[in-house]
């Protein structure tokens, strides 16, 4: 066709900003899609966002599996049982701890007043008097356990050792060695102890030695009196283990 008639077209198409937008729109794309071509980046910095949100909930996985370690069972006693931890009576009614007797060797006695071996009392005043200030005490348990052989009441059995044997060591009240009622401290000694001291309390006058950390270390039995060497050459060991 004649160039005049071209003129229209040929002078739009100049400006190639016209011509992008005529080409697109023969390609059948609505114009605005052009413009929002640049907007699907946006998406991933959200996806960027997100990613930290996942790490506060792996941290707080450690916590969730810490468990409480499992809990003692309920009345378990201790493997070892120790003299200092037991409370006893004394003549007089007045209540003791035996730690209080820390650090000292002790001879624990059970007595009786019409015994043949009460004459062992005078022996126990012995070894008290010779060896107390160095650490030894000596501590006399009456009972009656044995052939009724010490009746009388706790004031009539403090006149009786100090009127006869002039006792000066510590005296308490009288207790069950044996059977029912069996005082604490010597359900301690006949069942806690150390395989070979343990058993039950055959006589009158039994002895145990214990150390200054409230361990029982000796057992003499009745025959055995206070003064023997078997017993003081015990004490003059522990005695010196004392200081």
């Amino acid at each position: 066709p004649p160039r005049s008639t071209l003129f229209p077209y040929t002078t739009l198409f100049r400006s190639r900003r016209t011509r992008s937008i005529f080409a697109l729109s023969l390609l059948g794309l609505p114009l605005l899609a052009a413009c929002d071509s640049a907007e699907p980046a946006t998406p991933a910095p959200a996806a960027a966002s997100e990613a930290p949100t996942e790490v506060p909930k792996a941290a707080t996985k450690p916590a969730a599996a810490a468990t409480p370690a499992p809990a003692t069972p309920e009345g378990q006693a201790p493997a070892e049982g120790n003299v200092h931890a037991l409370t006893v009576t004394d003549i007089t009614g007045k209540t003791h701890e035996l730690s209080e007797y820390a650090g000292k060797a002790l001879l624990l006695v059970n007595t009786a007043s019409e015994c043949g071996f009460t004459n062992q009392y005078a022996g126990l005043q012995k070894l008290h008097a010779a060896y107390a200030k160095r650490g030894l005490v000596v501590l006399a348990f009456p009972s009656n356990d044995f052939g009724g052989q010490e009746p009388g009441s706790d004031e009539e059995i403090a006149g009786f050792v100090k009127e006869n044997f002039g006792v000066e060591f510590p005296m308490f009240s009288k207790v069950a060695t044996k059977g029912e009622g069996q005082a604490g401290l010597y359900k301690y000694l006949t069942t806690q102890t150390r395989e070979d001291l343990r058993g039950d309390i055959k006589w009158n006058f039994t002895k145990f030695l214990v150390d200054g950390k409230g361990n029982v270390v000796k057992r003499f039995e009745s025959p055995v009196d206070p003064m023997d060497a078997e017993v003081t050459e015990s004490v003059e060991a522990l005695l010196a283990d004392l200081s």
